[in-house]
């Protein structure tokens, strides 16, 4: 079962600053769990991509960073939410090249190929709640 081990920030997302600063965090976190290097990278250029996507298609929100344990792992858990137009075919989405603006449309499917775990909600004209970990 995984639980928080106490160490819990939530960070507003709602400007380009932000995201920087979202990258940091993550990467101190990363850190401080003992992550590898490659390891580290993988989240936070995960982190990036939703931190980024949550500004750009989700008109801003927030993200939960927490540093969680499992038995005898440790790990980086992330929870990005936002109250924007939401996805209409998460499906579609979570597809290589797709992308409902000018990116590359590697966000969704990237941050989930980077992560250990992933997970997404989202309802249109409500938003969208994205949780990814890395482990240990």
């Amino acid at each position: 079962m995984t639980v928080p081990t106490g160490r819990d920030d939530v960070m507003s997302i709602r400007t380009a600053d932000d995201v920087v600063r979202v990258r940091q965090e993550v990467r101190s976190r990363a850190l401080e769990i003992g992550l590898g290097l490659v390891d580290q990278t993988k989240i936070v250029t995960a982190a990036s991509e939703l931190a980024r996507n949550t500004l750009d298609y989700g008109g801003g929100g927030e993200v939960r960073i927490e540093i969680v344990q499992n038995g005898g792992r440790r790990g980086v858990r992330l929870t990005f939410e936002d109250n924007g137009p939401g996805i209409a075919d998460i499906e579609l989405a979570m597809k290589d090249g797709y992308s409902s603006g000018k990116g590359l449309g590697l966000g969704l499917s990237g941050a989930r190929r980077l992560s250990n775990e992933f997970s997404i909600e989202s309802t249109p004209g409500v938003g969208t709640r994205i949780v990814i970990a890395r482990w240990t």
